[in-house]
């Protein structure tokens, strides 16, 4: 019967630092464990390999013999431990992410390429709307999620790393567009607007928004599954839309879409980090992700606007 590697261990260093006591504290055993190993191992393989007296233990020809054969075994059996030590690493830096779309487009980009730049993790991104964030958080299918306006978080950990604001975007040529005055919750009850899907964090925000406001709108003349279509749809001539500042501000600095300004409508919302159990880490990738996203929707002084 083969001998188990940490009897061998316990018997090099029987060799290395003279006597059974002292291997032992080595092991974090007592004197009393470490004989008992030992009796076991040479029961094992049916040699005598330490010799017992009074001035103290000393290895028999035979256990010298055993511990220069078992060199090599015992080198092998620390680099295997070391490769799969490192692999445990290399893999408690993957980081499954899934992110709503005004997240995942319009944040996650620059954040990921810092990410990869600081070995902070090495990140799989899944956008979706925010909805389906939640349920993949839920389910173990993503490490980490980020989802944007009031979703139910029950039984999650979160943690809010920003605040957005939702803007009325609209062709240049609009009919809104071109109006002076400002938009009130009544005139959106008036016309059928483009919006994401059910279950989009966007669409949630705008519809509670109006109906804060008492308005029940009319269903979505168009619905779209991503930002990018739903905008573009808007610059081409389609009804206005509901969408993060964010999103717009590229067409928008174009010129390829107006912002229609509205007034009485709660259009701020949070912007959260969401994972399964109770506290983030102290430490690794998943933490150091929040902490890089936050950093990265932190208003800047200069440009801050009155909420209104």
């Amino acid at each position: 019967m083969a001998p188990d590697l940490a009897s061998l261990r316990l018997l090099a260093d029987i060799a290395r630092l003279g006597g059974i006591a002292a291997a032992g504290r080595a092991h974090g055993i007592t004197q009393q464990s470490a004989s008992e190993r030992l009796r076991a191992l040479e029961a094992d393989v049916g040699l005598d390999l330490v010799t017992r007296g009074r001035s103290g233990s000393a290895l028999t020809p035979t256990g010298r013999l055993v511990v220069e054969w078992s060199a090599v075994l015992l080198a092998r059996a620390e680099d295997l431990d070391e490769a799969l030590a490192t692999l445990r690493r290399d893999r408690s830096r993957e980081l499954r992410v899934h992110a709503s779309l005004t997240v995942a487009e319009t944040v996650l980009p620059r954040v990921l390429v810092r990410a990869r730049r600081e070995s902070v993790a090495d990140v799989t991104l899944h956008a979706t709307n925010s909805a389906a964030v939640v349920d993949a958080v839920r389910s173990g299918a993503a490490d980490l999620g980020f989802v944007e306006g009031p979703v139910p978080l029950e039984g999650l950990g979160h943690r809010g790393v920003g605040v957005d604001e939702l803007v009325l975007v609209a062709a240049p040529d609009d009919l809104w567009a071109r109006r002076r005055r400002l938009l009130v919750a009544e005139d959106l009850a008036t016309r059928a607007l483009s919006s994401r899907e059910e279950g989009s964090g966007t669409r949630r925000v705008w519809e509670a928004a109006l109906e804060e406001a008492g308005v029940v709108p009319p269903p979505p003349e168009a619905v779209f599954d991503t930002t990018t279509a739903l905008l573009a749809s808007v610059a081409a001539g389609g009804p206005p839309a509901f969408v993060s500042r964010r999103s717009a501000a590229h067409l928008v600095d174009a010129g390829d879409l107006v912002v229609v300004t509205t007034t009485g409508l709660a259009l701020r919302r949070a912007l959260t980090a969401v994972w399964q159990g109770g506290r983030l880490p102290a430490r690794g990738p998943a933490r150091d992700l929040v902490t890089l996203v936050a950093a990265a929707l932190r208003p800047d002084p200069s440009q801050a606007t009155p909420v209104t």
